[in-house]
Parts: structure tokens; C-alpha cells; sequence
């Protein structure tokens, strides 16, 4: 027998953390699984060789430029910036950048709203409720966005008696087709988040609400950041069919100066750079902030 004296002291109990959104961590006597560290991301040199890229596309546009309406068979003069009707051909294309990015913007944004929405009775135990959410993402991850744009625009006044605009259209369009996809990225997101994490909260007192709130949509975040960031970037690329409706974005106005012009190669050329910028400024504003989120997890 060991004397009591010499008996190791009892290891004391395992405690798990609930990762709440606040200054500090709650604990709760809850073995749940631990979370995996997140390592920040390191700076990859893709970004860079893309916007180098784009440089050198630049340059050699206008590079072209001053070649004026003498370099053979090219006929940069119409996007020059060193003539006056290059330099308002370049101001109507450029004009578009807002609309677009408006349109985008706004269409995210509900979309991520519905998604969220729809989202949540598939992680529910109502069957209904989970029905609801596979009808749903199955009829509008079917539709393809042009017609769905085409029957919002043409068909929604006939069938509602609802008087709506081209932006408005497309929003809602764009809207309800992305909703489909951000309805899994949120579901895949929030199934991620360890079951003990919500357990714990349980414990804790903490209502529904409360929990989805402070503890699980945090932590599940994280998981959706690089998705969300690639649909927004997926967003503004299909933006560009809002223009079969008339929307004044980037798209309608190159459609219209090649149909002016008659210099489709030089319009659309230009109307790749700007699209290239927008979706480069986008992912280095996603990886800064992934960076950033990381930091604060350590």
C-alpha cells in the first residue's frame, strides 16, 4: 500500500471552451472535441503573377494606343487615351464599373440573407422543414441565371402585376439563384462547427437563438469566408448577363460601342481588364481578411 501522503494528486477535470463571440471564452465541464488550429494562410505568389499580368496586358494596350489607326489591322485609337474620343470611349466603359458593382453588391447581399434563411431548417428536425429547403435548392440550382432573368424581368409583371425596373429585375434574379448555393454553404458551414460546441451551450443555459448566434455562426464563419468570397466573385462575373435586359453595366456598355465603333476586339479587350481588376481586388480583399481572422484566432 502507498501512504496517502505520497499519492499523486488527482489530475483535475477535462474542460472543454465554447468559442463565443465576446472579449473572452466561457467554459463549461462539457468534453466536447477540440477545434483544430487554423494557420493563417500564407502569402501565395499567384496573386502577384495575376496582377502582373494584367500590367503587361495594360501596357501593351497602350502600348497599341499610341500606335493610333496606322498599326495594321488594330484599332486601338478607339480606347486611346491620348485622343479625345478614345479618352470618352474609355470614360463610357468605366462608367459601368459602379452599376455593376452595385448590382452585385445588393444581389449578395440578399442572397446571403435567403441562403441563411433556407439554410436553417435543413440542419432542423423537422422533416418539412428539410424537405422545404432540398425543394428549394434543387428548383433554383436548375434554373439557369439567364432565363431566370429573362422570366423575372418579362414574366414576374404579367404573373404579379408587379411593375419592376432592369436593375431590380436582375438583382432579384441573381438573388434568388444565388440563395440556392449560399443555402449549402451555410448548412456544410454550420454542420462543421464540433457538436460538443453546442452541447456545451446547452449546458450553459443558452437558448436557440443565443447559441446560433453567440457560439455556432461565429465559429462557422470561418469555415464559409473562402465559399462566400468565391460566389461573390462568381456574382460579378454574371452581372454581366443582366445586360440582355438592358442594365447599364460594363457588359451593356462595350455591347453598345462595338455596335459603334465596329472595333470588337479592342471594346472587349478593355472590358476583360476590367473585370480582371474587379475579381483580383476581391480575392486580395478576402485573403487580407482571412489573414486577419486567423490572427485573432491564435
Amino acid at each position: 500500500m502507498i501512504p496517502q501522503s505520497l499519492r499523486p494528486a488527482p489530475a483535475p477535470a477535462r474542460r472543454a471552451s465554447i468559442h463565443m463571440s465576446g472579449p473572452a471564452p466561457i467554459h463549461a465541464p462539457i468534453h466536447a472535441p477540440g477545434r483544430a488550429p487554423i494557420h493563417a494562410p500564407g502569402r501565395s505568389a499567384l496573386p502577384r503573377r495575376a496582377v502582373a499580368l494584367a500590367a503587361m496586358a495594360a501596357a501593351l494596350l497602350l502600348a497599341g494606343c499610341g500606335q493610333g489607326a496606322g498599326g495594321g489591322g488594330w484599332g486601338w485609337y478607339v480606347v486611346s487615351p491620348f485622343t479625345p474620343a478614345g479618352r470618352s470611349n474609355l470614360g463610357f466603359l468605366i462608367g459601368g464599373v459602379w452599376d455593376t458593382i452595385l448590382l452585385s453588391v445588393t444581389a449578395m447581399a440578399i442572397s446571403i440573407l435567403a441562403g441563411l434563411i433556407v439554410a436553417l431548417p435543413a440542419i432542423g428536425k423537422n422533416k418539412w422543414g428539410r424537405r422545404a429547403n432540398m425543394v428549394y435548392v434543387e428548383v433554383f440550382r436548375a434554373i439557369p441565371i439567364l432565363v431566370l432573368i429573362l422570366w423575372v424581368y418579362y414574366g414576374l409583371p404579367v404573373v404579379a402585376g408587379i411593375a419592376i425596373n432592369v436593375f431590380w429585375a436582375g438583382v432579384f434574379a441573381l438573388a434568388l439563384s444565388d440563395s440556392a448555393f449560399e443555402a449549402e454553404i451555410f448548412r456544410s458551414g454550420i454542420q462543421s462547427v464540433p457538436k460538443g460546441q453546442t452541447e456545451a451551450a446547452q449546458a450553459l443555459g443558452l437558448t436557440w437563438t443565443q447559441t446560433m448566434r453567440q457560439v455556432i455562426l461565429p465559429q462557422a464563419l470561418r469555415h464559409i469566408l473562402p465559399p462566400l468570397a468565391n460566389q461573390f466573385a462568381y456574382m460579378l462575373k454574371m452581372s454581366a448577363l443582366v445586360s440582355v435586359i438592358g442594365m447599364q453595366e460594363l457588359t451593356r456598355r462595350a455591347n453598345e460601342l462595338v455596335v459603334t465603333e465596329y472595333r470588337p476586339l479592342e471594346i472587349y479587350t478593355v472590358l476583360v481588364l476590367e473585370y480582371l481588376v474587379l475579381i483580383l481586388a476581391v480575392s486580395q480583399s478576402v485573403r487580407w481578411l482571412e489573414r486577419r481572422m486567423a490572427r485573432s484566432d491564435r
